[in-house]
């Protein structure tokens, strides 16, 4: 029988930040059911229902609550959790949020980023650190080809905006502190990840569950807008195989960023989004919403190139658009079943996952 991540994390002691949310609490049980020993740092349960609630993980890994903001805090949880290695998501992800609250993005976002990493430059003990960004932190141009790692940063929002700046900090501390220490580093940038367990405001997949839930149609803003979709598991993916590679002392890996998204054909818009998981959900209806102006316009297009983690990694993307809405919305059916166990159907998604990974021969998944 084959390990995924050749068999790195079993054992390893791994700090997951923003472990409550969405993404974080994926990555928290995955980790977990790969023998890891899992501390997560976050400043709150960010919903009600939460992924991190419905999967048990409070009782299932190491719970500490405090903000990135703090680097205090975070400075303690480091010396008591003693971590190996740090996946860094915590963060203010909602770019609609942002133009509210412009000033608490870019602390949590970009000083946040900069109190982790002065954290871990103190620590040297610490082996690896996978700082999680955003595809986000590209000035984007609307380009017709996916963005490369070399490509510009910046941003024409808050939330953008405070990506980019995480991403040249953690740039300049590599350079300036870990790239002459035992600790190794690198960035990750995904796209517009959907998948079972996100309940945030102001996001096109659980809108649409709140609403159809409630026998209610959904209004969406821009549903020509493409993104680059792909189910969480998919970036993760990624992620644990970066960190993978970093702790076995892979030099080309050290202070580098990365792209992980879907091939540029799975490129799907707003509108194609809600038809597939409509076609999925009995009774589902949307409309759009006409009164939605200009003000905080997001981007009509953005995709990103993965070239990069296909020729240092292996890595790509293994789910076809049909199979990552399938997952998505089975997961929420099984939310609605009262008798299935969301710990144990969440973990049967990872299996299903690996295997198909495996099945296409990705070097993660036959390590």
């Amino acid at each position: 029988m084959t390990n995924p991540f050749a068999d790195s994390y079993r054992g390893r002691r791994v700090l997951v930040t923003g472990h409550t949310g969405f993404k974080g609490s994926w990555l928290a049980l995955w980790l977990r059911h790969l023998g890891a020993e899992v501390s997560g740092y976050s400043d709150k349960v960010p919903s009600s229902p939460s992924v991190f609630e419905l999967l048990g993980l409070e009782s299932r890994v190491g719970h500490h609550l405090g903000d990135v903001r703090d680097r205090g805090r975070l400075a303690e949880v480091l010396d008591e959790v003693q971590p190996d290695i740090v996946f860094h998501l915590a963060a203010q992800a909602l770019v609609l949020q942002s133009h509210t609250d412009p000033v608490g993005t870019f602390e949590t976002n970009t000083m946040g980023m900069v109190n982790l990493l002065e954290s871990i430059r103190e620590r040297p003990w610490i082996e690896v650190a996978v700082l999680v960004t955003s595809d986000k932190a590209y000035r984007n141009e609307e380009l017709d080809r996916g963005y490369r790692e070399t490509d510009h940063l910046g941003g024409h929002d808050p939330y953008s905006g405070s990506k980019s700046c995480a991403e040249l900090v953690a740039h300049s501390y590599h350079h300036s502190f870990l790239r002459d220490s035992p600790t190794r580093s690198a960035t990750a940038r995904a796209g517009n990840v959907i998948g079972g367990g996100d309940w945030a405001s102001d996001r096109i997949v659980p809108d649409c569950i709140r609403a159809w839930s409630a026998l209610e149609t959904v209004s969406v803003r821009r549903p020509g807008s493409t993104r680059p979709w792909q189910h969480v598991l998919e970036p993760l993916s990624g992620y644990l195989w970066l960190g993978s590679n970093l702790l076995d002392g892979q030099e080309d890996l050290d202070g580098e960023a990365f792209n992980f998204g879907p091939d540029d054909q799975q490129d799907m818009t707003v509108a194609d989004l809600l038809q597939a998981m409509a076609e999925r959900w009995p009774g589902a209806d949307w409309q759009i919403d006409k009164e939605e102006s200009d003000t905080n316009r997001e981007a009509t297009l953005l995709r990103l190139s993965c070239e990069k983690a296909l020729r240092h990694l292996g890595w790509r993307a293994v789910m076809q658009f049909p199979h990552t809405v399938a997952l998505t919305i089975d997961w929420y059916r099984a939310w609605q079943d009262s008798e299935v166990d969301l710990h144990d159907f969440t973990i049967g998604q990872i299996e299903q996952y690996t295997e198909l990974a495996r099945a296409t021969g990705l070097a993660w998944s036959n390590t």
